[in-house]
C-alpha cells in the first residue's frame, strides 16, 4: 500500500519537463522584454539629452548680457561708484514696481587693495503697505588696487543677498526671480517666527 502512495504523489518525468520549459520560456520573455524597455529608455535619454542640449544653446546664443564702462582707479569716488551702481541697474530687466535705495557701506582696506562695499536695497511698496514687511539686498563691491596702474579698470562684482555666487557685471544675466525668491523666504520665515 505504501508503494501506490509513493507513486501515485511523485510527478512524472514529462510534467518535470514541462515545467521547466515553462519557467525557462517566462524568464526568456521577461530578459526579452527587459532588454526591450532598456534600450527604450536610453534612446528616450540620448532623445532628450540632445534636445535639452540643443534648447540651451538656442535660448542663449543670440542673448548679449549688458554692462556699462567702469571707473578707473584715478576716476574713484565714493558718489560716482554709487552713480554707476545705478546706471548698471538701469540695464536689468525687472518689473517697474520694484525700488531700491543704494547705501554705501564703507571700506575695507587689505593688503593690496582697498575694497568699497555699497548695498542696494529693493523692496515693493504699495498703496496699502508703503513700508515692505521685507527687502533683498544686493551687495557690490569696487576693488581699489594699490599695485595696479591708475588707468586700469575697476573690479567690480556683487552677490545677492543669501547666495553665495559671486556675479561680474557684463557676465551674468540678471533675473528678477532672485529678488523675488529672497523676499518670498523671508516671508516664509516671518510666518514661523513668533515674536
Amino acid at each position: 500500500m505504501s508503494q501506490d502512495i509513493s507513486e501515485t504523489t511523485l510527478p512524472s518525468d514529462a510534467f518535470i519537463q514541462q515545467a521547466h520549459q515553462l519557467v525557462d520560456d517566462v524568464i526568456d520573455g521577461a530578459m526579452k522584454q527587459l532588454e526591450h524597455e532598456v534600450l527604450q529608455r536610453s534612446k528616450t535619454l540620448d532623445t532628450i539629452a540632445f534636445e535639452s542640449r540643443e534648447s540651451t544653446a538656442i535660448e542663449f546664443e543670440d542673448y548679449d548680457v549688458p554692462n556699462i564702462d567702469w571707473l578707473s582707479i584715478d576716476e574713484f569716488s565714493v558718489e560716482k561708484a554709487e552713480e554707476k551702481i545705478n546706471d548698471f541697474i538701469q540695464t536689468w530687466e525687472y518689473e517697474g514696481s520694484w525700488l531700491y535705495c543704494i547705501d554705501y557701506l564703507g571700506v575695507d582696506e587689505h593688503q593690496y587693495d582697498y575694497r568699497h562695499r555699497y548695498r542696494v536695497r529693493w523692496s515693493i511698496p504699495t498703496r496699502r503697505k508703503p513700508i515692505p514687511k521685507a527687502t533683498a539686498s544686493v551687495y557690490f563691491t569696487f576693488q581699489i588696487s594699490k599695485i595696479k596702474p591708475k588707468h586700469y579698470p575697476i573690479d567690480v562684482y556683487y552677490v545677492f543677498e543669501t547666495n553665495r555666487l559671486v556675479h561680474r557685471p557684463g557676465q551674468s544675466r540678471f533675473r528678477e526671480l532672485w529678488l523675488k525668491n529672497i523676499i518670498e523666504s523671508k516671508a516664509i520665515m516671518m510666518l514661523a517666527v513668533d515674536f
